[in-house]
């Protein structure tokens, strides 16, 4: 348990920080196929005898440049164009899985296994989410104005290119952070759920990235405690977290939203008769 709540500490300032980008860039879809484009990665690295990481970041980054040049080079948008790439790799990582003889058990890698977190794996997990978020943190205004007008980007002098392959690839390292403890599959709710929220939430950049990190951490620190209980997996607790908040979040916005509404109509009204 002491192991799971630090994994918490490690894994959600870099996924909460990431999913706000993801969330404003409209790339929701490209956090879940760079997750599961890994798998193929991690079952080669196995074979060959490397850190699964190495082939973890490997098979995400190969998903994200495929998915660019195809989007770019031809007709089709981008979000077919990520369905097509991530369901080809995760369904050639299966087939690689299953094709060969091995005592390994695939859920720890689909599912995450948080209470099964290791002293290599905190290491791991600490030294990536201290790197992604540093740059996120140092960059975000670059990467903000990089994610609303690429134009007016690029014509600031910034380089649009390097931004856009530097998201990528701290898209592809925050997964292999969270690699070992929600997994490939629940690893997308942290990088999409988290921003969601706080995008119904705020107003500004700023506090939709503080808000985002409260969140994710409350919830992954309240899911693990909670499944202790409730005798289930820490993972899909802290999804079914997040969801409640962000429905919540939701209704509220909606109450809010609706309030104006009538609140406008009223003096429109007022100010006609």
């Amino acid at each position: 348990m002491q192991n799971a709540f630090w994994i918490c500490l490690m894994v959600a300032p870099p996924t909460a920080l990431l999913s706000c980008f993801l969330v404003l860039k409209g790339w929701a879809l490209m956090g879940d196929a760079v997750s599961h484009a890994t798998l193929p990665g991690i079952v080669l690295a196995w074979i060959l005898g490397l850190p699964l990481i190495v082939g973890a970041f490997a098979a995400g980054m190969l998903c994200a440049l495929a998915t660019g040049f195809l989007s770019h080079n031809s007709r089709v948008k981008q979000d077919t164009v990520t369905g097509v790439v991530f369901s080809g790799m995760f369904g050639l990582g299966i087939i690689m899985y299953t094709s060969i003889t091995t005592n390994e058990h695939l859920d720890h890698v689909l599912f995450g296994n948080m209470l099964g977190v290791g002293r290599e794996n905190l290491w791991t997990s600490g030294v990536i989410g201290l790197a992604v978020s540093a740059l996120l943190i140092l960059k975000w205004k670059d990467l903000l104005l990089h994610a609303f007008d690429p134009a007016q980007a690029q014509a600031s002098g910034l380089s649009t290119r390097l931004l856009h392959y530097g998201l990528l690839c701290a898209l592809s390292l925050t997964i292999v952070a969270t690699l070992s403890s929600v997994g490939l599959i629940l690893s997308v709710a942290l990088l999409v759920t988290p921003g969601a929220i706080a995008f119904l939430t705020v107003r500004s950049f700023a506090p939709m990235l503080i808000v985002s990190v409260a969140v994710c951490l409350l919830s992954m620190l309240a899911g693990t405690y909670l499944s202790f209980f409730i005798d289930s997996a820490s993972a899909p607790t802290i999804v079914l977290i997040l969801t409640a908040i962000f429905i919540a979040a939701f209704v509220r916005r909606l109450g809010k939203t609706r309030a104006t509404s009538r609140r406008r109509v009223a003096t429109e009204g007022a100010a006609a008769s």
